[in-house]
């Protein structure tokens, strides 16, 4: 209790899994999005003191997490689908035979304007889930469909950030038909900022049918397949992004970001690859596996796996060591962000990157600079 107010965790540390809204009996949760932080707040009118919602918060809980037993890089065999994923295809391929062995996935789409969870149990049914998502999404709805399929006996394959994996996981006890993937995660962002930054562009989010934050190394928004900055240099969304200027409070002291996991499989980016540069350029996946069930899930799926150096792979992924670190340009961002714009709030935190792509931009555009070269 902070100021009359009772919240589900403490306060500012929530992340928005939305457990504790799905699981109350009686509609008592409100998640409060201040861009900044996210707050489960009770009603205390309507709450009847049943404690689901503290009970099912991952913050009110010790969290099992486990050394990975394996680990791998590759990607998809099939070479369009590799073409078409952000990284190696890892998440398609995995997902892909979940269902052609019968089994239903779980995750994120962009749909109505709203970034949430829905099902697929077909191939095609799993397009909608292509892309990288660099936004806090919501799983509200999740947790009982999950329990709603799993007690009819069907394999449910959950993919999501590591928190959500962990919220579904405080819901669901043990259960052999369920798998779990998670992904390698440095923050995310109120969805309230990325409404606010295509705002400036005239853009609606809610008006918007497809939106995508990459493709491979190349980092940039576009909404309907149109760009909205320079193809080649980097948006003010993405660069504040990237430079961990905006996520909310709670993801600076993420207990999930380290070596050790929650999940079944955790995947993500093989950034430092030894590989061949070639196949860089096309998408590596790091994959790492925590439990018997999901090394022999990504073994049946039809990915090339090669070894991967485990101590090189957390020297070149910071989310693999520790949570993204809370610096003093964060605090500047949101404290000129009130009343002014996404832009002015990230030139003043980062200047000197923002006239750089301004300027890569011009370059590109004249093509006096090509697609791939750098400043």
């Amino acid at each position: 209790m902070e100021n009359g107010v009772k919240t589900v965790c403490a306060k500012n540390q929530c992340v928005g899994c939305m457990a504790c809204f799905d699981m109350c009996p009686k509609s008592a949760i409100t998640i409060v999005d201040t861009r900044q932080a996210y707050n489960a707040v009770i009603d205390e009118e309507k709450c009847i003191h049943c404690g689901i919602c503290t009970n099912v918060c991952q913050n009110n809980k010790e969290t099992t997490l486990k050394h990975p037993e394996t680990w791998y890089q590759g990607w998809i065999e099939d070479e369009k689908l590799r073409r078409k994923s952000s990284s190696g295809g890892a998440a398609k391929a995995i997902s892909r035979q979940f269902i052609s062995e019968g089994g239903v996935v779980v995750s994120c789409c962009f749909k109505n304007g709203v970034f949430g969870f829905e099902c697929a149990a077909s191939f095609e049914e799993l397009e909608k889930f292509t892309g990288s998502k660099y936004v806090k999404s919501n799983p509200s709805g999740t947790y009982k469909k999950v329990q709603e399929l799993l007690k009819e006996k069907k394999k449910v394959l959950f993919i999501g950030l590591p928190c959500q994996v962990g919220a579904l996981k405080t819901v669901i006890k043990e259960n052999d038909n369920l798998y779990t993937v998670d992904l390698i995660c440095h923050g995310t962002p109120s969805p309230k900022l990325l409404c606010d930054y295509l705002a400036l562009h005239n853009v609606n989010l809610e008006e918007v049918s497809s939106i995508s934050f990459r493709y491979k190394d190349v980092f940039g928004l576009a909404q309907d397949r149109i760009p909205l900055s320079q193809p080649g240099s980097c948006d003010n969304y993405l660069l504040a992004f990237l430079c961990g200027l905006d996520y909310t409070d709670n993801c600076y002291e993420c207990k999930y970001a380290g070596i050790n996991r929650g999940s079944d499989i955790t995947i993500g980016d093989s950034w430092g690859s030894d590989l061949a540069e070639d196949e860089q350029r096309r998408g590596i996946s790091i994959m790492l596996c925590q439990t018997e069930k999901g090394e022999q899930l990504l073994k049946r799926s039809d990915m090339k796996l090669f070894p991967v150096n485990l101590e090189h792979a957390v020297s070149v992924n910071d989310q693999l060591r520790e949570p993204s670190c809370k610096t003093k340009k964060h605090d500047l961002f949101f404290k000129k962000y009130p009343g002014k714009s996404f832009n002015y709030a990230t030139f003043c935190c980062l200047p000197f990157k923002c006239v750089k792509q301004r300027i890569k931009a011009f370059l590109l555009k004249t093509k006096i600079l090509r697609g791939g070269d750098e400043l």
